[in-house]
């Protein structure tokens, strides 16, 4: 009898465990043009829920047993809102119809404000339309660099040493990775005043770094090719002048090459060790610190800072507006504006502004000329690419609180200049110079850093409330090589993109 009674409270307890979580995912399309829709807002039975990512697809996860009546609520801009059943769910695709509205609408609700009365009203809303008050903000944080080499030239014009020629050059040019990439992400709950530069706190409840060590290239072949070669050709007291147009440098000849080299190597397995170990502390110390700060400047990166650059509100004269259309979010009807700048400001996009109390609840933004550039002496930078979506939704305070930001930043960095090699010796007899390499280079580089943050929840706290928790400050990401869809399985997060699921790294010597 009593195994009877184990054998079914074990049966409850797994039945519990099986059907206690489930995850649901799908896909939401266009039902007219059958186009992805991005950055729909998908909320259980009308309370907390995700985002759908650029491609429309979305993933979520319930934590308890489905009910008969438990429905996700999809809202997106100019769409009808959509009740999705969930207890005999499996779509993987959800059609969207888009929004239609009479004219009588646009004419009772428009009260035909001119767009400077619009504007105005806007500008009086910043400080009582928004959530600034402490708060803890439950997020999901994701953070990825793109390296892309555009350009990778280096001709030998002069070596007087022959085997350093334009061949083994093109050889070392072959094996640097030409592209790489990494990830970060974090499932956690932020607290502290919303508004900028106000400390924070934050627990971090999960996180990762996907990581491509292929781009730690490895040189232990070639460094002994070329130690070979420097104890053939070079003097063991020479030293080297580096020169680069204006600029030189000088470097002492790294005796270690041409003898007993035991007592050195010792020294620097001693130094790495320590300095591992050094970095080690730092990384738990600075992980969570370094991440708060981060996040925390994310969320304020929109247009209610007046120090922001997204400053087509503040400075509204500088920007040309227009009332392009009417459209619905979150069954709110909206304006839709869209701005350009008049003269040199950066940035044009649309704002959806609501008709009741004109606050923004949304905008997209791009820029529509390079944010800054640099060229001197062969060296360029560029700031190309700064575009975006900003998303604000009502808390239960009643005030518009952030629910989601992306930002896509890119910037380009050349290096076309001349360079020179001398190897010089002050105890030979005659000259002093004894080898030459001589050639140019060109560079030219591209790094793509795109940045999401989607907060789950809102709620507000007291000052009390956020003194008194405590943060645990040794947290690092867990490290992994490619794509894991099991990682985040349970959690609520954004459904990654294709460069994302695609991430393995090459091992180095694979």
């Amino acid at each position: 009898m009593k195994i009877n009674h184990i054998l079914i409270s074990l049966t409850f307890i797994l039945t519990s465990i099986t059907y206690g979580q489930e995850t649901f995912s799908s896909k939401l399309l266009d039902s007219i043009t059958k186009e992805p829709i991005p950055f729909a807002s998908i909320q259980f039975n009308s309370k907390s829920g995700v985002i759908s990512n650029d491609n429309g697809e979305f993933n979520i996860t319930i934590k308890r047993k489905i009910r008969s009546d438990d429905a996700l609520v999809i809202s997106c801009l100019g769409y009808e809102q959509k009740q999705v059943l969930l207890f005999d769910f499996n779509s993987e695709i959800i059609y969207l119809k888009p929004k239609t509205f009479s004219l009588d609408e646009v004419l009772v609700t428009n009260k035909e404000y001119t767009i400077d009365e619009i504007l105005n009203k806007i500008k009086e809303g910043l400080a009582t339309n928004y959530e600034f008050e402490y708060a803890k903000r439950k997020l999901f944080f994701r953070e990825s660099y793109y390296t892309k080499m555009d350009k990778y030239d280096v001709t030998l014009g002069k070596s007087s040493i022959p085997e350093i020629n334009q061949q083994l050059i093109d050889s070392l040019l072959d094996i640097v990775p030409k592209s790489n990439s990494n990830h970060t992400e974090i499932l956690g709950e932020l607290y502290g005043k919303i508004e900028p530069k106000q400390y924070q706190k934050m627990e971090i409840l999960k996180a990762c770094r996907l990581n491509d060590q292929s781009s730690e290239i490895n040189l232990d072949n070639y460094e002994k090719r070329f130690n070979d070669i420097f104890k053939k050709y070079v003097k063991r007291d020479s030293y080297f002048k580096i020169k680069s147009g204006w600029f030189s440098v000088k470097e002492e000849m790294d005796s270690s090459m041409f003898g007993d080299k035991k007592e050195k190597e010792n020294k620097v397995t001693e130094a790495i060790i320590a300095e591992k170990k050094k970095k080690d502390s730092i990384r738990k110390l600075g992980f969570l610190r370094w991440r708060k700060m981060m996040i925390h400047n994310f969320e304020n990166n929109n247009f209610i800072d007046e120090e922001n650059d997204l400053n087509f509100i503040h400075k509204s004269r500088r920007y040309e507006f227009e009332i392009s259309d009417y459209a619905y979010i979150n069954n709110m009807f909206v304006y839709v504006i869209t701005f350009k700048p008049k003269r040199s400001e950066d940035f044009a996009g649309t704002i959806y502004v609501n008709t009741a109390d004109f606050a923004i609840l949304r905008v997209d933004y791009k820029n529509v000329k390079p944010l800054s550039r640099f060229a001197l002496l062969g060296i360029s930078m560029k700031k190309y690419l700064k575009e975006g979506t900003i998303i604000f939704e009502k808390n239960s305070n009643d005030k518009y609180a952030l629910k989601y930001i992306d930002e896509t930043f890119g910037e380009q960095v050349g290096v076309r200049r001349p360079f020179k090699v001398i190897e010089k010796n002050k105890n030979v007899s005659g000259r002093r110079k004894q080898n030459e390499l001589k050639g140019d280079i060109n560079f030219v580089v591209r790094n793509i850093e795109k940045t999401e943050l989607v907060i789950f929840e809102t709620e507000i706290i007291s000052e009390s409330d956020f003194k008194t928790f405590k943060e645990n400050a040794l947290v690092t990401p867990i490290y992994l090589k490619q794509y894991d869809p099991n990682f985040w399985k349970g959690y609520n997060i954004i459904e990654p993109n294709q460069a994302i699921k695609d991430f393995k790294a090459i091992e180095i010597g694979d």
